[in-house]
């Protein structure tokens, strides 16, 4: 005979066997699933390689094998930073052809001047044909693609073989630029037409370029197929569309791409940064630790304009002085060596400034308690990075790109300011520059961006949330197959 108690044991033994008993089906049906092999072919530049790499290494680690398609110097720099690559992760050199106006060196964007990324443009579209080659003789289910190879859909469809775009951009930088119609009527418009909210946009919103930033749009776009007809075709040839995004973020511009677009559009998170070890020391970081454990909490800004924003002499000027006008201590990272306006700066501010030309450790500088604002140019990782730490933003667009529609986002978001400029040629003063990183970082009218930017660790830093995202992504892939063959 049962006790009172007896019941309640052999109902919580039932249900912890009956749980296991589902746990360990569903681990059975991962293993059974076939393996999915998803060839990665990012665009020419770094700040497309990584997301590219970070979402291969998530797949690889879910079991799929995976090819990363790119040229060779572009895979030896991909393999020295991340060392530790899963042996599902194979890398596919495909020689950049030689392109008439392209320096023979050059195999990405880093150190390019603008007016020659046409060049390059047109090198990669010539990859095509080894591209096809290696698909044509590969068991490849899927392909993961950039904006730029709009001649990639129709030869995936041919060979059987399903294609997704891949965005790194945020999704309100994919809603402004509208539906693939709207994209083809833009490669026939004036540019200024790029500076006004569009009328798809249905919720509130101030994200527009600036009108200095779109003249200097057709220094960096192919003229034979510009980067508006690059995207529109990638978009109408895929078969979904995926974007470094969230719905807690971006869940209008995520439900306004599905109604453009009139296809599945996937957000795949945010990638946020891998966690730092603080165990694992380097030369740059132990005296910039030490530099930084020596001031107050949330006291420096820390300033980085990514590895492909080259300032002009007066901007270096009125950057420097606004900084140092703040009266505020700094981090500078800057590329430029024996400039003398960082000599020049260096001597003034000793102590309260520190000016770093060599790579630096942004995550972990970011990381540290003493860090307090952003001042950024905006490029979508670098923002990732920085509320990922909850650190409030001093809005700088690098003028390329989809970063001056970043900066409006983000100001509409109220977690950063922009540092004031003139609409037509960008200008602006070292006192815009000092005023705006003091009301972001010190002054009362910053408070609601200091709370709104730490409140975004939730969203930005939330690894856990993050990954949710991708599992879903990969499980569409699994359960949206069109090849039977076996990858195995």
């Amino acid at each position: 005979m049962l006790t009172r108690t007896e019941p309640t044991k052999v109902f919580h033994l039932y249900f912890s066997l009956s749980l296991l008993s589902r746990i360990a089906m569903d681990e059975m049906m991962k293993k059974q699933q076939p393996k999915l092999h998803i060839a990665m072919f990012p665009w020419l530049a770094f700040g497309h390689f990584l997301p590219f790499l970070y979402l291969s290494k998530h797949l690889a680690q879910l079991g799929h094998r995976i090819s990363f398609i790119s040229t060779p110097k572009n895979l030896l720099r991909l393999s020295q930073i991340a060392p530790d690559l899963s042996s599902l992760v194979t890398m596919v050199p495909l020689p950049l052809p030689s392109v008439q106006g392209l320096p023979d060196s050059a195999e990405s964007t880093s150190g390019l001047p603008l007016h020659q990324v046409p060049f390059l443009k047109r090198a990669y579209d010539q990859l095509q044909f080894p591209l096809t080659d290696f698909l044509h003789d590969s068991d490849v289910n899927w392909i993961i693609h950039d904006f730029a190879p709009y001649w990639l859909p129709p030869i995936a469809t041919r060979l059987g073989i399903d294609s997704v775009f891949f965005s790194i951009f945020s999704a309100i930088a994919l809603a402004f630029m509208g539906s693939p119609e709207e994209l083809l009527r833009r490669c026939r418009q004036p540019l200024e037409n790029l500076t006004v909210v569009p009328r798809w946009i249905p919720f509130p919103s101030n994200v527009a370029y600036r009108l200095f930033e779109v003249m200097s749009m057709p220094e960096w776009m192919d003229s034979d197929a510009s980067d508006f007809f690059r995207l529109a075709k990638v978009i109408e040839g895929c078969r979904f569309v995926a974007t470094r995004s969230c719905t807690e973020l971006e869940a209008d511009s995520l439900s306004l791409l599905q109604k453009l677009y009139q296809k599945p559009v996937l957000p795949v998170g945010l990638m946020p940064s891998e966690v730092i070890n603080d165990g694992d020391e380097d030369e740059s970081w132990h005296s910039l630790r030490k530099w930084l454990d020596e001031k107050t909490p949330n006291s420096v800004f820390y300033v980085a304009f990514g590895t492909e924003v080259t300032l002009s002499q007066d901007q270096m000027n009125e950057l420097a002085s606004g900084m140092e006008k703040s009266g505020l201590p700094f981090i500078w990272v800057i590329k430029t060596k024996d400039d003398p306006v960082i000599t020049g700066l260096q001597t003034r501010v000793s102590g309260r400034g520190f000016v770093w030309t060599d790579w630096a450790p942004q995550k972990r500088i970011l990381a540290h308690p003493s860090i307090g604002g952003f001042l950024t140019h905006c490029g979508w990782s670098s923002v990732i990075e920085g509320l990922g730490m909850g650190r409030a933003l001093i809005l700088f667009s690098g003028a390329c790109s989809e970063q001056g529609l970043m900066a409006r986002f983000l100001q509409d978001k109220q977690v950063g300011l922009e540092v004031s400029r003139d609409d037509r040629d960008g200008s602006f003063t070292s006192d815009s520059v000092s005023e705006s990183i003091r009301q972001v970082m010190v002054k009362e009218e910053g408070d609601k961006i200091r709370k709104n930017a730490w409140a975004m660790r939730d969203i930005f830093g939330n690894v856990k949330l993050q990954t949710k995202y991708l599992d879903e992504f990969a499980l569409i892939l699994e359960n949206n197959s069109g090849i039977t063959k076996s990858t195995s």
